[in-house]
């Protein structure tokens, strides 16, 4: 699947749009979206992005779909 990449790093930055909603979207794996970020950020960016990522709740769709149960995403 084709897919732009500076569409989907958009959509990693964001703390509203799940993995699960990329995978959706573009068929990539969250460790292939990690991998994608890896490769395109500057390290700092990098490092940046995965401190906001690593375990937030909102980046997991499962994890959210308690707290968030009114919204439909």
């Amino acid at each position: 699947m084709k897919y732009n990449i500076d569409e989907v790093i958009g959509m990693a930055w964001s703390d509203k749009i799940s993995f699960e909603e990329i995978k959706k979207k573009f068929g990539l794996k969250e460790k292939e979206v990690i991998s994608l970020m890896r490769k395109s950020l500057k390290k700092k960016s990098y490092v940046v992005w995965r401190k906001r990522v690593r375990g937030r709740a909102s980046k997991h769709r499962k994890k959210t779909r308690s707290k968030l149960k009114y919204y439909d995403f």
